[in-house]
């Protein structure tokens, strides 16, 4: 069984709205997304901190090939790419995806999702829909030990 230690969720775009849209920037500039604080506990060990961001994105130009990045402070614990088509194709996205801390240490920390355009001459907006949610909960540590499993006729 887990305990929640803390929990948080940022919605700064709350639907596609090409009006409040911005430019990823090409790599290596990262464009900033959302980013929220999650608190743990002293004596919160083991822990994990499940991470879920959804950005909604347009292409504008060409194939766009965007690295997102979820970070804890300034160190990078994940990332994902995911390529993005433009007029005369699919254009407006949504894209989601989830990520996992393990035993985070005591205090409060910024996990900050960024995201970069990776391919030259194409063009991706931000146009919402933008959420961001954390959850930390101390976990049980798991029980390695092998039980012998005995064999009934």
């Amino acid at each position: 069984m887990a305990r929640i230690l803390d929990k948080a969720a940022v919605q700064s775009l709350s639907s596609f709205n090409p009006a409040k849209s911005f430019t990823i920037r090409r790599s290596p500039q990262k464009s900033g997304i959302a980013s929220i604080p999650i608190r743990i506990p002293v004596n919160s060990q083991p822990n994990r901190v499940d991470l879920v961001a959804s950005v909604g994105v347009r292409g504008v130009k060409g194939i766009g090939q965007i690295r997102f990045r979820v970070f804890r402070g300034g160190t990078e614990i994940f990332n994902t790419q995911q390529g993005i088509e433009s007029s005369g194709s699919e254009q407006n996205y949504v894209v989601t995806f989830q990520a996992e801390d393990f035993n985070v240490k005591a205090g409060t920390h910024a996990y900050t999702v960024t995201a970069e355009n990776l391919a030259a001459n194409t063009r991706v907006d931000v146009v919402g829909p933008i959420t961001f949610s954390g959850l930390a909960v101390k976990v049980r540590p798991l029980n390695l030990k092998k039980k012998r499993l005995t064999k009934h006729s």
